[in-house]
């Protein structure tokens, strides 16, 4: 019998090494002997278990053994009926949730504050987005969540739309009503998927937003990695429920799950999981005590305003996940991208992500009084680096419209196209898609009529110091745009 303080993929690798087994099997540094100096630097350990699929260790296209027993002891501890392991980052369960409900031209409902990997499954599926507005916090410049009334209204619009996806929560911790939408959706025949790429911590605090799989999400793509401590790249995908078939499921991420995955990443996973199983409630309690000491110390900083629950007041059903600290510094004079810069260059502390008004800190189940201390002593000493040249008066981030579809975006992405300078592209069939990274959430994707003020906002976030990405000119020149 497993239980949660068993790992199973964990104990067959360290098994197997234990055995010095003579491997005639890839990969080819042959435990490390191959790449000496990677092994010092890394570890004999880690080159030790980077293993290839063998029946003692299982196959990930087909699981039968310790996969397959690691995933049920995920599923059991994350509220699940079936967990898919993900070596490919939650970007491949989301193209999973995405293909298993949607056919090419099915209807879609997605907040337009989705990841550019929605965007990206969306033409690998072929189906048609329809984009759900956000309510928007002027005070911080931020897409929040999404209304029971906006996807009423999207549903009486598009009575076919075969699925609801939500982002529960969105990068900077907000969650809408997961619940009540999840009924919605359900109610009017549609499947509910969840990005909760920033949620695989939820399930274990009850001060925390509800998970997708206890608000009764049918498929969620959870990033273990980003909150639940296992290696980058690593995730999870969740089912629930009988809209979907596992062996379906699992068929569609076969399409694109390499063949060859990381073991290390995989008893990432594994370790991961029993660590959240057994300590989660604990681990999250000093968390949320740690981020929101944090959060009173900032706000008694001049010039800084770290978002709390005060801001939900606003918005019917919102919650907030309390270790998301998205500070903002207009008051500063300066950007968010300016602050962030200042944090790495000034006190070797890195951010989560900055835009234009706010930087994002992440508090997780990796830190410490005295990391989240060092972050507070930072913060407080940016003022005094400030100098009369440096401040000015930030004009309000643009609340733009959403763009007008010409075409379906995978007709769009596999269109011929030209070059064109992209400060002259007003009213052009955007061929690609340009984002603002981090977040990465699309301003403009394929098939989006572009406008001036589109254009407006792209540039002002790059000559703010933002990092825009997703077209093939690196320096933003020239864009692709439908012939």
């Amino acid at each position: 019998m497993l239980s949660q303080e068993n790992t199973p993929i964990f104990d067959a690798l360290k098994n197997y090494m234990n055995e010095n087994t003579i491997s005639f099997h890839v990969p080819g540094h042959k435990h490390g002997r191959g790449n000496p100096e990677f092994t010092e630097f890394i570890g004999k350990n880690a080159m030790n278990i980077d293993l290839t699929i063998m029946p003692d260790l299982d196959s990930i296209m087909n699981p039968t053994g310790v996969i397959k027993d690691a995933e049920a002891l995920a599923a059991e501890a994350f509220g699940a009926d079936r967990a898919f392991f993900l070596v490919n980052g939650t970007s491949s369960g989301i193209q999973a949730m995405i293909m298993a409900a949607c056919r090419e031209g099915d209807k879609i409902l997605i907040p337009r504050n989705a990841h550019k990997s929605v965007i990206s499954s969306i033409i690998l599926s072929g189906a048609e987005p329809v984009y759900l507005r956000p309510e928007i916090n002027e005070e911080f410049g931020i897409t929040m969540g999404i209304t029971l009334n906006e996807v009423a209204g999207a549903i009486r619009k598009n009575p076919g739309a075969k699925a609801l996806f939500i982002i529960n929560t969105t990068y900077y911790g907000i969650a809408s009503p997961l619940i009540d939408l999840a009924r919605l959706a359900h109610d009017n025949d549609m499947a509910v998927l969840v990005d909760e790429a920033h949620g695989a911590h939820l399930r274990f605090h009850e001060s925390l937003p509800v998970s997708a799989m206890e608000a009764g999400a049918d498929l969620a793509a959870s990033s273990t990695h980003k909150l639940a401590g296992s290696l980058t790249q690593s995730s999870m995908l969740f089912l629930k429920g009988k809209r979907f078939s596992p062996g379906y499921v699992k068929s569609i991420l076969n399409l694109s799950q390499t063949t060859s995955p990381s073991y290390i990443l995989l008893a990432s996973l594994d370790v991961a999981r029993k660590n959240m199983a057994q300590n989660g409630r604990n681990l999250m309690s000093k968390t949320i005590s740690l981020a929101q000491w944090a959060r009173y110390k900032i706000n008694a900083i001049q010039g800084l305003y770290c978002m709390g629950s005060e801001v939900l007041e606003l918005y019917e059903g919102f919650t907030l996940d309390p270790t998301k600290l998205c500070i903002n510094v207009k008051d500063l004079g300066i950007t968010g991208f300016t602050a962030s810069k200042m944090l790495r260059e000034k006190f070797n502390i890195q951010v989560e992500l900055s835009d234009f008004y706010n930087i994002l800190a992440v508090v997780s189940i990796g830190d410490s009084k005295s990391t989240v201390s060092a972050l507070v002593k930072a913060l407080s000493n940016i003022p005094r680096h400030l100098q009369g040249p440096n401040k000015k008066k930030l004009p309000p981030v643009p609340d733009l419209p959403i763009p007008e579809l010409a075409l379906l975006p995978k007709e769009a992405f596999y269109s011929e196209k030209r070059r064109h300078p992209f400060k002259e592209s007003a009213g052009r069939i955007s061929g690609e898609m340009i984002m603002a990274y981090p977040p990465g959430i699309t301003i403009i994707c394929p098939g989006e009529i572009i406008t001036g003020d589109i254009i407006d906002e792209i540039l002002m976030i790059k000559e703010a110091g933002g990092l825009i990405q997703g077209m093939e000119d690196r320096e933003l020149k020239y864009i692709n745009i439908i012939k």
